[in-house]
């Protein structure tokens, strides 16, 4: 049980942010919130474009961007770009580069920012104007399409290019915080600046973000949403929702990941290889009823923990039974994702500290920094949990960190 007394939704909303909005507002799903890619036609009219999407980069007609920019009057689109799993998102596991292409029905590249680089070359910018922007964030740090936005931001500055990013919802609401801040360091490509683990802001928040305080020097607008408020979950908005990326199936799965991701970090299986990707996590050697009668006497806030038994077709463990659980949100309000994991890392370690090992890298393109200090932000997390510091203290040691970076992005906040 957390210490007697503890606040455990200090860390979550921002200060003079509207408190009650918390509570999940019986929004009209019939109308949905209009995305920023509905300002594309008067912006783009008379440039030749290159545009940053893949699959997820849909409207609520289920319209592509790259058919919705194509078909405009006076725009030549040139260049498309891709993420990582690529333009398509099919490639199915993680750290696979893609290799560039050319669109089949366009006769127009298409440029793999997961492959040889992850930075527009000046080549492939050459002849471009305009640079938009439309990828569907997960609200977590570690999801490198923000990185790659980032990425995108420096290199249109040194080549004069301006870029305009399309702002899309954040999916697990946009009022909790939570998680260490990376620390200088342990930058790298599931993490460039210093952002917790939960940022919750959208892509465009995160452009000005990353553009303004880091000094990136991009000429950016964002094209805003309408009708999307800060306690809506991506549910709440009427907008369908497409695999923003192979392993994130659903909503469930986008809600408890700013936390399991974590577990790439170690070599517990978080569930890859599952058709409940980081909502299942566990390994061969433990006892699913013993960690979830554990996880579950910490009374975490509006998570059950179920006893659960799995066995991955590909990734870690692939093909061994592992015991484990499965998180099962009950209050999205409430429940608090980096905690949750970060106490079921310690209960794995406690119950058999022989056999639960932190991953060595190489990792996401860092061959030296271990993989959970780059998803963490620093090793302060792996020292923590090797000394057996309990994890609501570990919790409480991310709150002034916390309070600075409300702070900041206060400031570039849109909604």
């Amino acid at each position: 049980m957390l210490p007697h007394g503890s606040d455990v939704r200090r860390n979550d909303v921002a200060p003079g942010r509207d408190q009650t909005s918390v509570d999940r507002a019986p929004y009209n799903a019939a109308v949905p919130v209009i995305l920023g890619s509905a300002g594309l036609a008067s912006r783009l009219r008379g440039h030749r474009v290159g545009l940053v999407a893949n699959p997820a980069s849909i409207g609520p007609d289920f319209a592509h961007v790259t058919d919705q920019v194509a078909s405009l009057p006076g725009v030549t689109l040139a260049a498309l770009f891709g993420p990582q799993h690529g333009f398509r998102s099919d490639v199915q596991d993680n750290m696979v580069e893609t290799d560039h292409a050319t669109h089949p029905t366009l006769d127009i590249p298409i440029y793999s920012l997961y492959g040889d680089t992850r930075e527009p070359d000046d080549a492939m910018l050459a002849g471009l104007e305009l640079l938009v922007i439309d990828l569907q964030d997960v609200g977590t740090r570690v999801y490198t399409y923000i990185h790659t936005m980032t990425n995108c931001l420096r290199a249109c500055a040194r080549n004069g290019v301006a870029v305009v990013v399309c702002d899309r919802p954040n999916p697990i609401g946009g009022l909790a915080v939570e998680g260490g801040l990376l620390e200088p360091g342990f930058e790298s490509f599931v993490g460039l600046f210093p952002v917790p683990l939960r940022h919750g802001m959208t892509i465009g928040e995160m452009a000005r973000l990353c553009n303004d305080s880091f000094h990136l020097g991009a000429s950016l607008e964002v094209l805003p949403l309408q009708g999307w408020h800060r306690g809506m979950y991506h549910d709440d908005t009427g907008l369908p929702w497409v695999l923003p990326s192979p392993n994130l199936p659903t909503l469930d799965s986008a809600i408890v990941y700013p936390g399991q991701v974590l577990l790439e970090g170690t070599n517990l299986s978080e569930g890859r290889g599952t058709t409940r990707p980081f909502e299942l996590a566990g390994a061969p050697w433990l006892d699913a009823h013993t960690v979830a009668s554990i996880m579950n006497g910490y009374q975490l806030p509006g998570v059950f923990v179920r006893p659960a038994e799995f066995q991955p077709t590909f990734q870690k463990h692939a093909g061994a039974p592992c015991g484990g659980c499965q998180l099962h949100v009950t209050d999205r309000t409430r429940f608090r994702p980096v905690l949750t994991t970060v106490a079921l890392l310690q209960t794995c370690r406690r119950l058999d500290p022989e056999r639960f090992a932190w991953r060595q890298p190489p990792y996401e393109y860092e061959p030296i920094i271990p993989p959970i200090d780059i998803l963490s932000g620093s090793d302060v997390l792996r020292r923590q949990l090797d000394d057996d510091i309990p994890f609501a203290t570990i919790a409480e040691s991310w709150t002034e960190d916390l309070e600075a970076f409300r702070d900041r992005r206060e400031r570039c906040l849109m909604y």
